[in-house]
Parts: C-alpha cells; sequence; structure tokens
C-alpha cells in the first residue's frame, strides 16, 4: 500500500466570509484599537527619532534639524514595514487585539506587500480620516482601501 495524500487548494475560499465567519468577528473594532495602540507606539518612536535628530543638529551646527520633516513618515513606514512584514504579519497593535493581515489566499505579508501597504495605508490616513472606515462598512471582508489595492484582508488571529 502506498501512503497518498491529498491536499487541496482552497483557492478564494481560504478567506471567505462565507466560508469562515469567524475570521471576521470582530475585526472592526480591534482594527480601530490596535490603530491607535500603534499610533500610540509610533508617536512614542517619533519622540525618540526627535530627541535624536534635536541633539544631532546642536553638533551639525542646525544641519541635522533638516531631518525634522522625515520624521513622521520615515517612522511609521518602518514600523509597519516591519511588522506587517515580519513573521506574524501584524503590528504590535494588531498582535495585541488578536488580528493579522493575510493575503486573499490565506498566505503571510512580504516586505515588499508590507510596504506598499502602508504606503498606501497613510496615504489614505493622511486624505481621508476619518472617512477611511466608511469603506469596511460596505465589503464582505470588512477590507479598507488600501486592503483592496493590496489585495490583502485583515483576520482574526487563530490563537484568539
Amino acid at each position: 500500500m502506498s501512503d497518498a495524500t491529498i491536499t487541496l487548494d482552497a483557492g478564494g475560499m481560504a478567506m471567505d466570509p462565507a466560508f469562515h465567519p469567524e475570521l471576521y468577528d470582530g475585526v472592526r473594532s480591534r482594527r480601530i484599537m490596535a490603530f491607535l495602540l500603534d499610533a500610540l507606539a509610533i508617536l512614542m518612536l517619533m519622540l525618540l527619532a526627535s530627541a535624536v535628530i534635536a541633539v544631532l543638529g546642536v553638533f551639525t551646527f542646525g544641519l541635522g534639524w533638516l531631518l525634522f520633516p522625515l520624521v513622521w513618515p520615515f517612522v511609521a513606514i518602518i514600523y509597519s514595514i516591519f511588522t506587517l512584514g515580519g513573521l506574524s504579519s501584524a503590528t504590535p497593535g494588531m498582535r495585541f487585539c488578536g488580528i493579522e493581515m493575510r493575503t486573499m489566499n490565506g498566505g503571510r505579508m512580504n516586505v515588499g506587500l508590507a510596504l506598499i501597504s502602508s504606503i498606501a495605508f497613510w496615504a489614505s490616513v493622511y486624505f481621508l480620516t476619518p472617512l477611511i472606515l466608511l469603506v469596511a462598512l460596505l465589503t464582505r471582508r470588512k477590507r479598507l482601501l488600501h486592503d483592496m489595492a493590496t489585495d490583502t484582508v485583515v483576520v482574526r488571529s487563530r490563537f484568539w
């Protein structure tokens, strides 16, 4: 006898709310809380980076202070890239709230996709806040515009 293994590809059903409604239960509220926690973490990192730039500016006779406009985009995007593109596919705020970002076929994020998603997210926050969450009210998978642009979805972690 042979040990044959049959594997089935879930395809588009991997993240379908009709087949897996438990993945989307409470995602919107958890996502809002995760954003607030991550915004607080980014603020702390920005304050640290600003302090370093302030000291650097003194030693460079003011030239280092030219880096101040880059603090917000650099810190926010780097934070998102390293956390979303990591093994957990979630920022610390998302992990705390029990959610993670996945591709539509159920795969984890990679660094390139995290970069594109992060830039699209912060651009949409910049231009559409507070209207950014309205799209999630109208989609089955509770996706936002940047999720649709990068073909990703935020679901509950399997650990919660």
